[in-house]
């Protein structure tokens, strides 16, 4: 079973892809800290070029990324980061439960206000924010998310990260197969009715899964 907390699950390379993150703003964070405890959490590989990142870092910098579409300066990130943390009392604060009722609150009320996105003007902290959140998944008994599910793939095929399953692969939610074991299969010539066939799946979901793959690799 993978700790959550102290196995490491991706590479910083790996998570800046998954989570559709420039790997210059990762490293920052990975480097920067809040109310004490790093921005983002890292552990020491196995070995050199091993994965770093445990999974409630990736969901952490899910969480960051949130902010960071905002617009938030860095020191308006960190800010917010403590705020939760030091109301929470743990440093995972960012990624507990309780971040998914009242978490949005407490970045309002320490600073960012009215805050509203630099792009366009629009979207209001309190929606850029929960639209992040509800990609994560916690389980009723658990304070920390259990997944993350990758919001560049369908609404259709759901795909998560979940340490549990793939070695921090993507996978499919329903049936925790790797998305890369799919668009192998396909890649070398499987029909999508037959790997639906062999994994439970809908051929329509087989399609627009690599068709997505595919757009996301141009």
């Amino acid at each position: 079973m993978v700790d959550r907390f102290t196995d490491g699950l991706l590479t910083p390379k790996e998570t800046s892809s998954y989570l559709e993150i420039p790997q210059s703003t990762l490293a920052s964070w990975l480097h920067g800290t809040a109310a004490g405890t790093p921005l983002v959490h890292q552990v020491e590989p196995l070995r050199k070029g091993q994965p770093s990142v445990p999974f409630i870092a990736v969901a952490e910098a899910h969480v960051l990324r949130s902010l960071r579409s905002l617009g938030l300066r860095m020191s308006e990130i960190r800010d917010a980061a403590a705020a939760v943390r030091e109301a929470y009392g743990t440093p995972y604060g960012l990624v507990s439960r309780r971040i998914a009722t009242d978490g949005v609150d407490i970045f309002v009320e320490h600073g960012l206000g009215d805050l509203r996105r630099v792009r366009d003007g629009q979207a209001p902290i309190h929606e850029v924010v929960s639209a992040y959140l509800r990609y994560l998944n916690w389980a009723p008994d658990d304070d920390f998310p259990y997944s993350l599910r990758l919001r560049q793939y369908p609404e259709s095929v759901p795909v998560v990260i979940d340490p549990r399953f793939g070695h921090g692969l993507p996978v499919v939610a329903a049936n925790r197969v790797a998305v890369k074991t799919l668009t192998d299969l396909w890649e070398a010539g499987e029909s999508v009715e037959d790997i639906a066939y062999d994994f439970d799946m809908e051929p329509e979901q087989v399609d627009e899964l690599c068709r997505a793959v595919v757009r996301l690799a141009a």
